[in-house]
């Protein structure tokens, strides 16, 4: 994975041939309800006291249900969050001179005023991470895997896994700190799956997923990015890939997947995007700006509900139009679409880079809560959604990310509460959907039962056990991989289901789509 930001490359920790892994490296007073409290109805206040009531006001927030906040001696009080309901007891009890909502400030973006169509995304801003910042904590100690681009040299030589890392992790130091990522501190663990037409099959991916959950304790792996995606209608319920997602889930690492760019219409979902345990992610047009009232809803983001289960999804939306991230010099998609920015940057637009705004949010909320698990993630980014761009809940689930809410003031819970799990029984030749990859040297076509590595799909075998230990001694690892590429006509179609790259004209259309690569929503 090539890069400029040196936080993403720290070293090298396993090649598995195709599947390689990288250690990447103030408000009004309040008189009743505040105007915006968040979906778990606690509200973020800012209590000012007599000098005397300090400890007395501070007490009764405690017993009101809140917690108390950092101390603010300029303005004689402190922070606290409480339930929006108990805002105007506080406010009326003895010794309290004000109560007034914590409001957010934010900067405006870099580039583009917002009423253009040379608007550059705002999203650091737009889901209130620039906030996050503020508090210290900027992803510190947690590492986010990344399946994604990229081949035996190591180097990302198709362009998206990098674009998208930069979303994740970037910390902006080809840029003075001007185009940052969400989680500038966290660490990224990068397996690439695809080379430089960014062809791969599904059991190339399923590898790397055991392979994350395999060795998650040893690289400190807390989320899991898949921006992908496969056209298979198979249930989730027996799907192999379904499974994978969910296996990771379940030992403790929050899985982010992208919805797919397909078209407006119900039943556009891509697999594992229609698993009911990750998180799926659509995408939103910030039009250059933080705040969630200009906002727009691109066509190209797909809708639920999922075609084979009938699931509500996507289950939140964050910026995916006009990202600004890190470029991969000399890759397929800077020639496909010249026109850097500032040298070390390019810009896409997708579900594929909303999700891995999403990914940078949760390592933000994992860095400040690290008792977090996916269930209490999934929750808190769910129930601090704010509403954006439609009301249709297939459309945005239940909205547009904040970091901040969902960081520092988490409400407590659990989400996925008696969800059927998959058992990952049914057939890998329907989880891959119509696409297909063929070997680049002898033209064999992976198909059926076959693996990119040319043996039988093995899924009794894919069930048990996964560790550092059973990895070893997996046909995942002891037998070669092989260079794949697309098969028919996959590669000259548009099967990528619209991945938009933008070059030097910026437009409402968000970019052109890349010709080839026949992953649904995949690299987008």
């Amino acid at each position: 994975m090539a890069s400029s930001d040196h936080r993403l490359l720290l070293r090298a920790v396993a090649c598995l041939a195709a599947v390689l892994a990288l250690l990447a490296t103030t408000g009004n007073a309040v008189a009743g309800p505040l105007s915006r409290p968040t979906a778990s109805a606690t509200s973020r206040v800012i209590v000012q006291v007599q000098p005397a009531a300090r400890a007395g006001a501070q007490t009764l927030v405690a017993r009101l249900g809140g917690t108390v906040g950092r101390q603010l001696d300029i303005v004689n009080g402190f922070a606290a969050s409480l339930p929006a309901s108990s805002v105007g007891r506080l406010g009326s009890a003895a010794g309290v001179r004000a109560v007034t909502t914590d409001e957010r400030v934010h900067v405006q973006a870099v580039a583009g005023s917002g009423s253009g169509d040379d608007v550059l995304s705002a999203y650091p801003a737009a889901i209130w991470a620039d906030e996050v910042w503020q508090t210290g904590d900027r992803g510190q100690g947690v590492t986010v895997a990344l399946v994604d681009t990229g081949e035996a040299d190591c180097n990302d030589n198709y362009g998206h896994g990098t674009f998208v890392a930069g979303i994740i992790a970037g910390d902006g130091t080809a840029s003075g700190g001007r185009w940052t990522g969400v989680a500038p501190r966290a660490n990224i663990v990068s397996v690439k799956v695809a080379g430089r037409d960014g062809s791969a099959d599904v059991s190339g991916v399923l590898a790397a997923i055991q392979w994350v959950v395999s060795f998650k304790d040893r690289y400190g792996i807390r989320v899991l990015n898949l921006s992908l995606g496969t056209g298979s209608t198979q249930s989730y319920r027996n799907d192999p890939l379904d499974y994978a997602v969910e296996r990771a889930w379940d030992a403790g690492i929050a899985v982010v997947v992208a919805a797919s760019n397909l078209e407006p219409a119900p039943g556009t979902i891509t697999k594992p995007g229609d698993d009911p345990l990750p998180i799926t992610v659509g995408a939103v047009d910030d039009r250059g700006t933080a705040d969630v009232a200009d906002d727009e809803l691109p066509n190209s983001s797909s809708r639920g509900p999922t075609a084979a289960d009938g699931l509500a999804k996507p289950d939140v939306v964050a910026p995916g139009a006009h990202i600004v991230s890190l470029r991969s010099v000399g890759s397929t998609i800077d020639e496909a679409f010249p026109g850097s920015i500032d040298g070390s940057y390019h810009r896409g637009s997708g579900t594929s880079f909303g999700t891995a705004a999403v990914s940078g949010v949760i390592a933000l909320m994992c860095s400040h809560n690290p008792g977090m698990t996916p269930d209490n993630v999934k929750f808190a980014v769910s129930t601090t959604a704010r509403p954006v761009a439609s009301t249709d809940r297939m459309a945005v689930g239940a909205g547009e990310v904040d970091a901040y809410a969902a960081t520092v003031d988490p409400p407590a819970g659990v989400a996925n509460a008696g969800v059927a799990r998959s058992n990952g029984t049914g057939l890998l030749d329907v989880s891959r959907g119509h696409v297909r990859v063929q070997t680049s040297a002898n033209h064999v076509l992976v198909n059926g039962l076959l693996t990119a590595q040319l043996v039988v799909w093995n899924p009794t075998a894919f069930l048990l056990n996964w560790s550092p230990t059973s990895w070893y001694v997996s046909t995942w690892n002891l037998t070669p991989w092989r260079p794949v590429i697309w098969a028919g006509n996959d590669w000259p179609g548009h099967n990528w289901g619209g991945g938009e790259w933008e070059g030097t004209d910026v437009s409402r259309s968000y970019g052109s789509p890349i010709s080839g690569s026949a992953w649904y929503g995949a690299w987008e």
